[in-house]
């Protein structure tokens, strides 16, 4: 029987280089061996381009009027085998090539059809460093977490990854872990209201079970870890403005604003009396009393006294009245408060003024700071809009 190498040699000899690297490629598909078929087919386009060929894949001894043209057969290489390491469920591996050309969706793809596991194993660990950890697919990642590691260790590492992940992924997440701890909590509570009222009829409303029953709360008594529900109550500031899950944080804040005073942790401004101010941030968002929601944060911001915690609460204001597109309200706020008390707000100020389609106030503000780029860019805008 004729070797590989005797049979690459006769290809050499029969049809030269060309015969060589395509049994090569061939012989490496049929073997499934991915890694080295990327650097047979990079290898095959630097001797078509009369290169050395002692490093397949480096674009190092590549000169700039050829690198645009190896730079292709590179990425289109990095696509074929990231493909045929996902058919083999070698998501992992995969990952190396989709990471390497900046195209991370293929690997989002495969992890989103995925079963979530349900214990721990190496699979479900490679699965969740790719997919939280590496930031591929954050909600998908804390599913996982949720199920082979439990709630505290997810909100632990949530707690870290949250800046970076986009404001999208920052709401997935945010739902999924309010909606499970919610559920937790209202089984909990459900548990022990039919311990003392057995025939009370169940609901699956925490509202509905903690209306009127005070005694749920007498002596220090919680149904759930209550660092967990501070916790999640912060992550459901994300939520989007529609999302279901913020009725839910809104019940969650109004079983957290009935808990002992122990259990009543302050946050820092304008979050100090956490559950209730929770609770109005929450109902901005709901339309539920907006402007009298809204006016609770009013009210702590013209009462502040201290400037870095006026910073912070008009952050929130801003943020809020953004959300709910009422521009026209966050302008002067964010040029009053936050412009010039943090310098690296200039560039969330001049996305709002284009949010806002308020050029005039970004071409005016800009040239008060004496920024002439901002300035220039908001002139030829503000005419393009007239």
């Amino acid at each position: 029987m004729t070797s590989p190498v005797e049979t690459l040699a006769h290809e050499f000899q029969q049809h030269g280089a060309a015969g060589l690297f395509e049994r090569l490629i061939a012989t490496l598909r049929e073997r499934q061996d991915y890694h080295k078929l990327f650097d047979a087919l990079c290898l095959q386009k630097k001797q078509a381009l009369g290169l050395p060929l002692g490093k397949p894949t480096s674009l190092e001894d590549v000169p700039t009027h050829l690198r645009e043209e190896f730079e292709q057969t590179y990425v289109a290489a990095a696509r074929e085998v990231g493909r045929l390491l996902l058919e083999a469920g070698k998501i992992g591996q995969a990952w190396i090539y989709f990471h390497a050309i900046r195209e991370p969706e293929p690997v989002r793809q495969a992890i989103e059809k995925l079963p979530i596991p349900r214990e721990s194993s190496e699979q479900s660990e490679e699965l969740l460093e790719l997919a939280l950890f590496k930031g591929v697919h954050p909600v998908q990642g804390v599913k996982i977490m949720l199920r082979t590691h439990g709630t505290c260790s997810t909100i632990t590492s949530l707690d870290q990854m949250l800046p970076r992940l986009s404001t999208d992924d920052r709401a997935g997440c945010a739902a999924l872990l309010v909606r499970t701890l919610y559920d937790e909590l209202t089984a909990s509570v459900q548990r022990e209201v039919q311990q003392r009222m057995p025939f009370a009829a169940p609901t699956g409303s925490l509202r509905e079970l903690i209306a009127g029953r005070d005694w749920l709360f007498a002596d220090n008594n919680y149904h759930i870890d209550v660092s967990h529900l501070g916790a999640t109550v912060r992550f459901a500031r994300s939520l989007a403005v529609g999302s279901p899950e913020l009725a839910l944080a809104r019940e969650l804040c109004e079983y957290g604003s009935q808990l002992a005073p122990q259990f009543q942790s302050a946050g820092e401004p304008p979050f100090q009396d956490y559950y209730p101010a929770h609770l109005q941030f929450f109902r901005v968002l709901l339309d539920d009393g907006r402007d009298e929601a809204l006016g609770y944060f009013r009210r702590q911001l013209d009462s502040e006294p201290d400037g870095a915690d006026k910073t912070l609460i008009a952050y929130v204001l801003v943020d809020l009245l953004v959300r709910i597109d009422r521009f026209d309200e966050a302008l002067p706020l964010a040029e009053d408060y936050l412009l010039n008390a943090d310098h690296d707000f200039a560039a969330a100020f001049t996305e709002l003024c284009e949010q806002a389609g308020r050029y005039d106030v970004l071409q005016r503000t800009a040239a008060a700071r004496d920024d002439l780029v901002t300035y220039a860019a908001a002139l030829v805008q503000n005419k393009h809009r007239a």
